[in-house]
């Protein structure tokens, strides 16, 4: 369905609905004292609510499930339904940590299930795995970047930042190139607005597992949804400072025997912020993911390679840029 005036009411509801409400929300958090307390792997140094996602996770199911009834999309509820199971188990997750092998199964159940709703539609590979390795690629990297995006969920401001850059990007090409997925992009962007104001430096309220969960999963959705339509390499480009900092910080961790599963403050971002701050470095990150909007969108005219290309070594100094902000002051 193209977007007039009338469906972008109801988007512009959404991020008036979520920066209202995610201010109720921080009121009754601290009123029931459920706070994050900082430890010596945290990244902030006071007590703060965590649990954004039990408004954040409802207001983008709502938003979708409005725009798969405008289009006829039934079949795209039973994905939402998985997705406030995640953020059901996640938010038990914040109230009390449960088993690691818990998570990340209910988490491959759930990629699982959404590809099964996807179809045979596409492949992520365009072609060059069979489809039994193609239909498992797809299965790891959702899965991967659901667990991504809540690794790199560790400063203030940083989550709503990627989460809004994604959508936004893949906004941008499906309008453009009159292709399906932008109103779901929109809606989530527009639920992500309201709530970035609140947990911009100093964060009054943390997104919690209840909302980095689910809308990872979400996000990895529209991403694979994305590479089925053939635009595979703006997927690789729009989270590739997330993917590239998380995976990298992974393997390191892996080579030195580390519980990987464990919170640690060993990301570039969070290195960084620790000398910077918060504020700095998730405006950075915005800013290099405005390029990635660019080059993504680039892949529309250039061919998929070129911005790839430009893509990889963008990353690389990104990377090298925040190692050099991680560097302690005189």
């Amino acid at each position: 369905m193209a977007l007039t005036l009338s469906s972008l009411i109801p988007i512009a509801a959404v991020a008036l609905a979520s920066l209202v409400g995610t201010g109720l929300l921080v009121r009754l958090l601290r009123r029931a004292q459920f706070l994050d307390h900082p430890n010596e792997r945290s990244s902030h140094s006071l007590p703060t609510p965590k649990g954004g996602g039990l408004l954040l996770t409802p207001l983008v199911i709502a938003g979708w499930s409005w725009w798969a009834l405008e289009l006829g999309e039934p079949e795209l509820w039973p994905l939402l339904a998985v997705a406030a199971g995640l953020c059901l188990l996640s938010w038990r997750d914040d109230l009390k940590s449960l088993p690691a092998t818990l998570r990340l199964g209910a988490q491959g159940v759930a990629v699982a299930l959404g590809l099964y709703l996807l179809g045979p539609q596409g492949s992520v590979t365009q072609g060059l795995l069979p489809a039994p390795l193609d239909l498992l690629f797809a299965w790891l990297a959702w899965l991967w970047f659901v667990n991504l995006f809540n690794f790199m969920d560790g400063i203030d401001g940083i989550a709503g930042v990627e989460a809004l850059s994604i959508a936004l990007g893949l906004a941008l090409i499906w309008t453009f190139d009159l292709a399906l997925g932008e109103g779901y992009a929109l809606l989530l962007a527009a639920a992500v607005l309201g709530f970035l104001p609140w947990n911009w430096a100093p964060a009054r309220l943390f997104l919690g597992d209840s909302g980095s969960v689910p809308l990872g999963f979400l996000l990895g959705y529209l991403l694979v949804f994305a590479a089925y339509q053939g635009y595979w390499a703006a997927a690789l480009i729009l989270p590739a400072y997330y993917w590239t900092d998380a995976t990298f910080t992974l393997l390191r961790r892996l080579a030195r025997r580390e519980k990987v599963w464990q919170a640690h403050r060993g990301h570039w971002y969070q290195r960084a912020a620790a000398e910077a701050g918060h504020a700095a470095v998730s405006l950075r990150v915005g800013l290099f993911n405005i390029a990635m909007i660019l080059l993504a969108f680039a892949t529309l005219f250039a061919g998929d390679w070129p911005p790839l290309l430009a893509c990889a070594v963008l990353t690389l100094a990104f990377l090298a840029y925040l190692s050099r902000l991680a560097r302690p002051r005189p």
